[in-house]
């Protein structure tokens, strides 16, 4: 196997196999305990804090957007009780937002009746009566935003003095601002009209109108009133567009708190899945647990497995919020994951029990079953751990406390496995071992005995179950599982057809293909109506939004901070060089939109010099006629300067720009990008800022975090591989597998319309512990065989690992299908994410893993032995039979003395520790106790002792053949060996199904059953079989020898001979 670096894989069987001992003899503490600490951690719940604040849980903790808001913040601090200016915010804030389309569809709001309305519209809001819990009531004028003194009012509502004239045609509206005729004031039309049609500077027609009204937040108190005010105006006016209130205007609405309902409102969405996700889990753990055994069945272990998840999970989310850490609305997607984990658990240790022999005490099988599947329960745990507490460095605190919560609930998974669970599988244990039924408890006959005893077909069918301890090893109690024979058959012929692995390849190829050109157009950034319902109000707003008012989105803040000389030229030219740059890129507006303080200022003066008559060459004389002629306090570009507290020095500065025709997530990006490398080159101490571009700094940082926990992620992986799994080759295999896998999951979430952000990438976080699970198993598999033929290799880790990757895929997928009828994106990406990662991954164990492995794998280069020459006995006797030279066996270094196994002899024919998923050959089959027979032998002396002498008596049985030559050679061939050894054999079984139906033992149709076995018996334990044995030692014609010496060397091929 490569490097046998196994201390880890020791520790691990010899601790679990002790653990297996207690839980076996004691399982009551072990149920009893799990269930009080579950109870006692649930209680953590009164304590819980909802954290739902969009800026917090999707922007970066450290992002340059936040740095920027506290230096605008240190010297510009909005005031929302005197001195409001919307163009000069920092935060939100509390407000409420409309846009207005007509109702019969025209591109033309300028009309007299669709103004008449907005006037009403504005009335309406200002009329708002909200009661806070106290019993206080206010409304919008009380708490209204102000400028000097007046509440922050739509002014462009006046034009309803002039509309009729312009809907006549007399009066033209000039773009971008007028002066309205008869109130005087300037109308900024691109802050109010949207989409407007603009034909040598006249408006033609506005399809849309936006109004806002602003809510002062200076203190908690206020900032409660206005929380309590916007829920107030979202229901107001979503009852007035519900009822037809307007009869010309159709309203969509938005609110700084829309976004915290749409989360809370995510949330209880798929709280109702939880219920009917755990009866569909249940559903499927309890026909996949069932036998057509019904005392080897275990379909209440299978619900178990859910119900301890669940208890796991309760429990993490309790101690969590113990801890102190806020829970989000997103963790309600962990407990879907869990479930998943957790029967993919329930179905390893089931896996391991039923190899286990069902003639050992309880506490020895527990002991064997936990230590078998020690290896694949603790690897997909630690790797599924590693993988959250990666994501605990994201950051994005929404990142980092999903992964948190599902990284202690993996962890409380993984030991309420071992504990509650494990509890509960010696209980059944203890009820297998008195063969009662798995349902009514009652005992029942093994089927074996049910047929002696001629039962009915109703009570073989629904009643029998078990072993006959008379003869545990009949083939009638013990079959072989059909779906696990397609895999090692069927499937493994197909896999190894050469036509079949190149389709394999194309495949292959592309999807590699596909994934590629997804990544070439994946886009960045969580855009905000992804965090609502598909059916939300706010859907509608964001559509206009997006439709309407992309043209000129944003205006920004330059800031100029430290302690700089405005009145000298250089300064000036430096701030205008920046000036004119920001204006030239492509994101911003020419210079009509932008408001300077200082160029106009300097314009003023120098065009009105003659009268004004004033000097600004030096510092103190451009402050002085600074603060008289242009920072007067009416004027909004006194809130722009920042002096310091002696009023003789400017510590800041302020002008604005204008963004223009931004759209879309990484056209935002872009913009930000460059605006900060155009201020970065100034010689200013300068930075741009817009209460957005904290939002859009998780476009700047989800790509390169992304990768780089995707590549953390994948060497963690590795490397934990390679400790659990100490094989180089395996380790670089798995490495492939996750990469080919993530590049699969990312490409392929562009085509299927997700964008790579804080929610993406937690499930990309995820993905990489979710990859290993399948991949490492198939490898380990593959590469642990002792066959030397890469055939032979496939079909055997199919036959280990076929059956439970087809279940665990299941299992997975089923937990999350609830989240996609959730009719929401956050947890659609969550079920798509996971389903491709889950999809792909089992993809890749079943068809690519053993195929690119046939072909690259150990023994791909080794050219195959010719087979030889079949003899005529070969021929007439078609099924192979061969015992092995006893002197063969020793030298094997099974019994000399030296290296003795301590699992027994039969670790030499491959090792039957769990291959991955916790599943070998006999993963839910029946016939698993033929195997758990093997490993009694051998564990002592006393047993090999045994051993020896059951060879001896029967090479005395057999004298008159020459199977056993004491020093020649042995007759490979099958001349006269064969034919003396086929007439005693025929003489022992016709002399024995003689005495057989002389006693009378028929089955039920009448006819007498035959057996080959009529050896005498032995002492102990000596029987031997695979778990397809019987159909050599029970099918009517006679076994034929081995064609090649081969088969003698090759250690698997002495595992499948079979001993009298």
């Amino acid at each position: 196997m490569g490097c046998k670096l196994t201390f880890v894989d020791d520790v691990l069987n010899r601790s679990f196999y002790k653990l297996g001992l207690i839980v076996g003899k004691q399982p009551g503490y072990f149920i009893i305990i799990p269930v009080l600490l579950t109870l006692l951690m649930i209680t953590g719940y009164q304590r819980v804090h909802y954290e739902m604040d969009p800026e917090y849980l999707f922007s970066p903790v450290s992002g340059q957007g936040k740095l920027e808001r506290r230096i605008v913040e240190e010297y510009f601090k909005v005031n929302y009780t005197h001195r409001f200016n919307v163009g000069r915010i920092t935060r939100a804030g509390r407000f409420g937002r409309v846009i207005i389309v007509a109702k019969d569809n025209t591109t033309n709001m300028l009309r007299t009746e669709i103004w008449k309305e907005l006037r009403q519209l504005d009335e309406y809001v200002q009329n708002i009566t909200v009661t806070m819990d106290n019993g206080e009531t206010f409304t919008y004028r009380e708490e209204c935003a102000r400028w000097e003194g007046q509440c922050f009012a739509n002014d462009i509502l006046n034009l309803d003095k002039i509309i009729g004239e312009v809907e006549r045609g007399e009066l033209n509206l000039t773009f971008p601002i007028m002066f309205n005729p008869v109130t005087w004031e300037a109308h900024a039309f691109p802050v109010f009209f949207g989409g407007s049609k603009v034909v040598d500077d006249i408006i033609e027609s506005v399809p849309a109108v936006q109004l806002v009204w602003f809510i002062r937040t200076d203190n908690k108190l206020q900032e409660k009133r206005g929380a309590a005010w916007e829920d107030a105006f979202l229901d107001a006016v979503g009852v007035a567009e519900d009822t037809g209130r307007f009869k010309h205007i159709s309203i969509s609405r938005f609110a700084s708190r829309t976004l915290d309902h749409e989360l809370e409102k995510n949330t209880k969405t798929v709280i109702p899945f939880f219920s009917s996700t755990f009866i569909l889990m249940g559903i499927f753990s309890i026909v996949t647990c069932m036998m057509g055994d019904w005392v080897r069945s275990k379909p209440w272990l299978g619900l178990l497995g859910n119900i301890s998840a669940v208890m796991a999970t309760s429990a993490a989310f309790g101690c969590a919020i113990y801890l102190g850490i806020s829970f989000i609305g997103i963790n309600l997607a962990a407990p879907f994951l869990m479930i998943g984990i957790g029967i993919d658990d329930t179905f390893v240790m089931l896996a391991a029990w039923r190899r286990t022999s069902p003639t050992l005490p309880v506490p020895e099988r527990m002991a064997i079953m936990l230590s078998e599947a020690a290896v694949s329960i603790t690897i997909t745990s630690v790797t599924d751990m590693l993988s959250f507490f990666i994501g605990i460095f994201s950051p994005f605190p929404s990142v980092q406390i999903f992964c948190m919560y599902s990284g202690l609930a993996v962890c409380f998974t993984f030991v309420w496995h071992l504990t509650f669970f494990a509890g509960c599988v010696a209980v059944s244990g203890y009820r297998e071992k008195q063969n009662r039924h798995t349902i009514t408890w009652l005992k029942v006959l093994p089927e074996s005995r049910a047929r002696k005893e001629e039962k009915s077909w109703l009570y073989r069918a629904f009643c029998s179950g078990g072993i006959d301890n008379a003869d545990p090893n009949n083939p009638i109690d013990n079959k072989e599982h059909c779906i696990m024979a397609f895999f090692r058959t069927t499937m493994a012929n197909l896999l190894n057809n050469n036509l079949v692995k190149a389709l394999v390849i194309v495949v292959f190829l592309v999807y590699l293909a596909g994934a590629g050109y997804g990544v070439t157009n994946l886009k960045e950034g969580l855009e905000r109506r992804k965090l609502s319902k598909v059916d939300s109000y706010s859907v509608e707003f964001f559509d206009r939004e997006d439709l309407y008012y992309r043209e000129f989105p944003y205006r920004i803040q330059v800031v100029i901070s430290g302690n700089y000389n405005y009145s000298d030229p250089k300064i000036q030219d430096e701030v205008e060089i920046l000036t004119q740059r920001l204006e030239n890129t492509s994101y911003i507006s020419n210079s009509l939109y932008t408001e300077s303080w200082l160029r106009t200022f300097v314009n003023y003066v120098e065009r009105n010099n003659d009268y004004l008559n004033v000097s600004i060459d030096t510092e103190e004389d451009f402050i002085q006629n600074l603060k008289e002629l242009w920072l007067f306090p009416a004027n909004p570009f006194s809130l722009d300067v920042k002096f310091n507290e002696g009023g003789n020095e400017i510590i800041a500065s302020r002008f604005l720009i204008q963004a223009i025709n931004i759209s879309g997530t990484n056209h935002e990006k872009e913009m930000v990008k460059a605006l900060r490398e155009v201020v970065a080159q100034s010689p200013l101490n300068a930075s741009v800022f817009h209460p957005y571009f904290v939002f859009f700094d998780q476009f700047e940082l989800v790509r390169p975090t992304s990768i780089q926990n995707l590549c953390y992620g994948a060497l963690m992986m590795m490397i934990t591989s390679f400790i659990f799994i100490p094989n180089i080759l395996c380790s670089l295999w798995v490495a492939f597998s996750i990469i080919s896998i993530e590049i699969g999951v990312v490409g392929y979430m562009a085509l299927w319309d997700i964008n790579l952000d804080s929610i993406s990438m937690i499930n990309l976080i995820m993905c990489i512990g979710f990859s290993v699970d399948f991949t490492a198993h198939i490898c380990y598999a593959y590469m642990a065989s002792k066959a030397k033929s890469p055939k032979q290799r496939v079909s055997e880790c199919l036959y280990s690992l076929g059956l439970p990757i087809v279940q665990g895929s299941f299992s997975t997928i089923l937990g999350v299908v609830a989240l996609l009828l959730a009719d929401s994106y956050i947890f659609s990406v969550f079920f798509k994410m996971v389903f491709m990662v889950i999809f792909f991954g089992a993809m890749h164990g079943l068809f690519l893993l053993p195929v690119l492995l046939s072909l690259f794998g150990p023994g791909s280069c080794t050219k195959q032995e010719d087979d030889f020459k079949i003899s005529k006995v070969e021929k007439l006797f078609p099924n192979p039979y061969c015992l092995p030279h006893p002197q063969l066996v020793l030298n094997d270094q099974i019994f000399s003395g030296k290296s003795i196994n301590p699992n027994g002899v039969y670790k030499i024919y491959g090792d039957d520790k769990d291959l991955g998923i916790g599943t070998s050959g006999e993963d839910t089959s029946e016939s698993s106790s033929n195997q758990s027979q093997r490993r009694q032998i051998g564990n002592s002396e006393n047993t090999r002792k045994k051993y020896e002498d059951g060879w001896k008596k029967y090479n005395n049985f057999c004298q008159s053949t020459s199977q056993f030559q004491p020093s020649g050679e042995l007759d490979l061939y099958g001349q006269e060996s064969d034919r003396a050894w086929q007439r005693q054999r025929y003489s022992n079984n016709h002399r024995a199904f003689e005495n057989y139906r002389n006693q009378g033992h028929r089955d039920d149709d009448g006819r007498a059953r035959k057996t080959s076995d009529t050896s005498p018996q032995r002492e102990g334990a000596y029987r031997v079989m695979r778990t397809h044995s019987h159909h050599n030692l029970h099918r009517p014609r006679a076994p034929r020898r081995s064609n090649s010496h081969h088969n003698l060397e090759h250690l698997d091929y002495v595992a499948e001979m079979h001993f009298p």
